[in-house]
């Protein structure tokens, strides 16, 4: 009986949570349908649940719910600092998700809001009107998964499909980037016969990867890298845009060995002139956020980690930044051109 373990938590999305004004949206009721068995509960804001008081972010990480709202006010923001913008000029994100399945401890989306629960803004339609119009003006570089892993969350939504067929109506103006540590090969399959055998370029699936110890130590519920790596290569194979990410690297004893090791099989199995390009950077949070983090998970070596403060942004020190950015760049000079290859403070 002493190693008898009870789950008392409720499964995932065992609740869903719904704005009136979406009501009758047709997504919302698409969701529903997909899980009948959830208890429907009617709300009149989002944030009456989303950003109620004491909540524990922690403990609802095991037992996330639904939360089905209308997006309102600002719909697209300028990039951020901390985020690479690739070259580009008009670098924006927006969210039609927030928060993530996913629960890696060092993830800023468990800092930035006050409660784990996924909310869905099922109104995605005001974000492309609200692009269109910015088009008008100028082309954009648009992240559309930085506050959620879209690919992980397809079969309940399809939004990265829907970006996809935004994008193909714009005529080469927009580009965007659909972040992911997802390994789903089969969305590939089908979004390729979606797109008539010849998939978009002006969408670029960017898979963060990050070494097996790491990912086995801080990214809980995550695909492994052989997982993640064979997806990557399958889309790239079927002549998808990719992307790798190397953002965030970890430090842990061994980094050397981990990120080697890494590289390794990423160049006996992946055509890395195919490649978009890649990013490299080393992890970063600001310093309101790292209050949060070391609040929040008071064990974490992450967290307590003796980090440099530079104007507000906490990072390793300089020389140790430099020395894992290097490591990893260097190594990647022999396959890719110096010009595909981004760090973040670039």
């Amino acid at each position: 009986m002493k190693n008898l373990k009870i789950d008392c938590f409720n499964p995932f999305f065992s609740h869903i949570y719904v704005e009136t004004s979406v009501w009758n949206h047709p997504r919302t009721k698409a969701v529903l349908a997909k899980f009948p068995s959830a208890k429907i509960i009617k709300i009149s804001h989002y944030k009456d649940v989303f950003c109620r008081a004491r909540q524990s972010c922690v403990l609802q990480r095991h037992s996330q719910n639904l939360i089905l709202a209308k997006k309102e006010g600002t719909l697209v923001y300028q990039g951020a600092k901390v985020c690479q913008s690739f070259g580009n000029e008009f670098f924006y994100y927006t969210s039609c998700m927030m928060n993530c399945i996913y629960d890696c401890e060092y993830c800023y989306l468990k800092l930035m809001y006050p409660s784990s629960n996924i909310v869905i803004f099922v109104n995605i339609e005001d974000i492309f009107a609200q692009l269109e119009q910015m088009l008008a003006v100028h082309p954009l570089y648009v992240c559309v998964s930085y506050d959620t892993d879209l690919l992980a969350m397809e079969q309940v939504m399809g939004y990265a499909k829907e970006w996809c067929r935004f994008a193909a109506r714009q005529a080469g103006r927009l580009n965007i980037e659909i972040r992911t540590k997802c390994a789903n090969q089969k969305y590939f399959q089908n979004q390729k016969y979606f797109m008539k055998r010849k998939p978009l370029s002006d969408v670029i699936y960017a898979f963060t990867l990050s070494p097996q110890e790491i990912i086995e130590a801080y990214e809980k519920y995550t695909p492994s890298f052989t997982q993640r790596i064979e997806c990557a290569k399958e889309a790239v194979r079927m002549g998808f845009s990719v992307r790798l990410c190397f953002d965030p690297m970890i430090y842990v004893n061994g980094w050397q060995r981990c990120y080697g090791a890494m590289l390794d099989k990423i160049f006996q199995c992946m055509d890395m002139e195919k490649l978009v390009d890649v990013s490299v950077g080393t992890f970063r949070i600001s310093q309101d956020y790292l209050k949060k983090m070391r609040r929040q998970e008071p064990d974490s070596a992450i967290a307590w980690f003796p980090y440099q403060n530079d104007q507000g942004v906490y990072h390793y020190p300089d020389r140790l930044m430099k020395q894992m950015e290097c490591f990893l760049t260097e190594r990647l000079e022999k396959y890719l051109p110096k010009e595909k290859i981004f760090l973040w403070k670039d």
